[in-house]
């Protein structure tokens, strides 16, 4: 399915997320409610298999019934264009399978708490009677957050439907697949249990316990092989929780947990110290003592019923006696002349109707030789005793070429021996010289050969010399005689000029990003900038953003980090004058008094009042609001104020005396 076609008007297909066995599974947005979802698509070459259509369908009834924060929620179902689809949540992160290959070894508590997602997603399920018969890690998703949903109930099936499966071949994986599926029986709840034990086993050791050259080799392990000590991979394993590995697994269903919330619960304390003696589990089936059975002692047949008696011999005929035959003297009798004639006559008549009778044509039937070759035919009509006058040739839609397909007169007509008989011979279907439809629109020649009666299929490329929506080639040649009906014509159809979908370069290199724009085609405007949260020499942004589709030869533009702003330290030199202390007119009389007082005893000079300075900087280190230097003076005094500024910020300084401000600078750059 074509990037950037809307299903039902609403969903936007903007990229691929994956593919399956029966479906395509793509990303999408929604332009009513503004989120991205998941479209799973049904294959293109499923559409006309019912069987497939309504498995697909039934994923859907039975993933719609279930609402659960580790269940795949569905939003939507739908079909256009002879296209089934399920609108789903879509899930940014991995499967499981992926998660395994890429996280092992898990420590055993991230293994307890995927395995209590996927239990209770699966509770759930049960609860509503549907088992999933599918689980394997390919099926669980798990998002950046750590959170587990399961998906996929393709072949989930209800309690009420499952009396079909036992005709139906095995589905689902076969590294994950249950003894009793194995063997063609039916799928319970337990046979969830058992592959949830599986899944289990390959978190705990990395691996699936049983491979083999082919599927059927595997299976049959399944049921006849022992599961293998996930303790021979991993000794520090707890015997307790190898054991729910090993109750989950057990051949006989009657030796599993009952259900998913019984394993949960077995599970949950699996880790638990007072556990940690725990002898290891063994199926109670195996345990069971074997019984001596009594030989069996033949019943003697019952006597057949005697009946009557047979006799031995039949009674014998009786010898025929002789017997004297008296010999009688014929008599003589008069012949009449008239009776000689009379017979003479009759006898002629007679042979006359035998004679023409014997000599004249006989009626035939004329054999059925339709879908013979011409001389297959031929020879039948001879044995038959009728002639071929003729051949025609003609087309014929039913009947291959080079066979006959009527005679005339007709088969089973009644005729005499010895007749000529017309036969009909097929040059196959009617065909049609085929047009060359190269720049015509796709949609009215689509029309056209449907009508004509030709399959189309259509394919999707990029050109920059045919507009968008018209034909770029054909798969049948010009002038080629088809038959139409036979005929399944390819149209590869210009989807304007190649776009390109701008991808996330956070994080990229600028070697990285030119790479990039070398290998699409385009140009790219590299720009530097200090970042603090973006590290030295990687993208901090981007224009356009992620997800906007670019046409071969266009332009974008990055920044690429210098990393943090660099520091600059460096001082500033300020004098600061002394000032005499202003005082009150009282304060001042009061002042001379004394100082007329003592002027003859005091002959040392007065001291000078201090001024109180205090010094508040702004840089990246210091703010106006708190004090930086609190001081006195009793003179002019200078002073160094240090600084430290990032490259492009400015610094401020305020210097109070006496608790008035007598400087202030707001633009203290760095030195050039």
């Amino acid at each position: 399915m074509e990037i950037g076609k809307k299903l039902n008007g609403r969903y936007k297909i903007i990229g691929t997320v994956g593919s399956g066995g029966m479906a395509n599974v793509y990303l999408a947005r929604d332009l009513i409610l503004e989120r991205d979802v998941a479209v799973k698509v049904l294959r293109f070459d499923f559409r006309d298999d019912q069987d497939t259509i309504r498995r697909f369908k039934r994923e859907a009834l039975a993933a719609t019934e279930l609402i659960h924060p580790n269940i795949v929620s569905v939003y939507d179902v739908g079909e256009e264009e002879n296209n089934q689809y399920i609108v789903m949540e879509y899930i940014k992160g991995m499967d499981l399978k992926h998660y395994i290959h890429s996280n092992f070894p898990i420590p055993y508590q991230k293994v307890l708490d995927i395995m209590r997602q996927i239990l209770a997603a699966v509770a759930e399920a049960h609860n509503n009677r549907i088992i999933h018969r599918d689980l394997k890690p390919q099926n669980v998703l798990i998002d950046e957050s750590g959170v587990v949903k399961i998906t996929d109930f393709g072949i989930a099936v209800a309690l009420s439907q499952t009396s079909i499966t036992q005709t139906n071949s095995l589905l689902g994986s076969v590294h994950y697949l249950s003894p009793e599926q194995a063997r063609g029986g039916m799928a319970t709840n337990q046979s969830d249990i058992y592959s949830l034990g599986i899944i289990l086993y390959e978190l705990l050791t990395g691996n699936v316990p049983f491979e083999g050259e082919s599927a059927v080799s595997i299976a049959l392990k399944h049921f006849q092989e022992s599961l293998p000590s996930v303790k021979d991979f991993d000794h520090r394993i707890p015997q307790p929780l190898e054991n729910v590995v090993l109750k989950a697994t057990a051949k006989e269903t009657i030796d599993r947990y009952r259900s998913v919330q019984e394993m949960a619960s077995d599970l949950a304390t699996s880790l638990s110290p007072q556990r940690i003696n725990e002898p290891k589990f063994a199926p109670a089936s195996l345990m069971e003592k074997t019984k001596v059975l009594e030989p069996i002692v033949p019943v003697a047949p019952t006597s057949l019923v005697e009946g009557k008696k047979l006799e031995d011999k039949e009674q014998q005929m009786d010898k025929p006696k002789n017997e004297t035959i008296k010999e009688k003297k014929p008599k003589k009798k008069k012949r009449k002349i008239i009776w000689l004639t009379l017979l003479l006559l009759l006898l002629v008549v007679a042979g006359s109707v035998v004679a023409f009778t014997l000599t004249a044509p006989k009626d035939v039937s004329v054999p059925d030789v339709v879908g013979l070759s011409e001389d297959e035919a031929e020879e039948v009509l001879l044995e038959a005793k009728l002639q071929v006058s003729k051949t025609i040739v003609e087309t014929s839609e039913d009947v291959e070429e080079g066979m006959v397909t009527r005679t005339d007169p007709e088969t089973g007509s009644s005729v005499k021996e010895e007749t000529d008989v017309n036969l009909y011979i097929s040059s196959g279907k009617e065909t049609v010289s085929f047009k060359d439809y190269t720049g015509e629109p796709y949609e009215e020649v689509r029309a056209e050969l449907i009508d004509q009666g030709f399959k189309t299929e259509r394919v999707d490329a990029s050109s920059d010399t045919y507009p968008e929506g018209t034909i770029i080639e054909q798969s049948v040649a010009e002038d080629e005689e088809v038959v139409p009906s036979e005929t399944t014509v390819t149209l590869t159809v210009s989807t304007g000029e190649a776009m390109i979908e701008m991808i996330d370069l956070a994080g990229y290199s600028e070697k990285g990003v030119q790479v990039y724009a070398s290998e699409n085609g385009l140009t790219v405007t590299i720009k530097e900038e200090y970042s603090e949260e973006t590290l030295e020499g990687q993208v901090i942004s981007q224009n356009p953003s992620a997800g906007t589709l670019l046409s071969n030869g266009s332009s974008f533009s990055v920044v690429i980090s210098l990393g943090k702003t660099p520091e600059q330290k460096f001082s500033k030199t300020v004098t600061i004058p002394y000032a005499e202390p202003e005082t009150e007119p009282e304060a001042e009389a009061e002042k001379e008094k004394s100082d007329e007082s003592s002027s003859e005893s005091s002959s040392q000079e007065s001291k000078p009042v201090p001024n109180e300075i205090v010094i508040y900087i702004q840089d990246k280190e210091h703010s106006l609001e708190n004090e930086f230097q609190k001081f006195t003076i009793t003179e002019d005094f200078e002073t160094v104020i240090p600084f430290v500024l990032q490259e492009g910020e400015v610094g401020t300084y305020r210097i109070e005396r006496d608790g008035k401000v007598i400087e202030e600078n707001t633009n203290v750059t760095t030195p050039e």
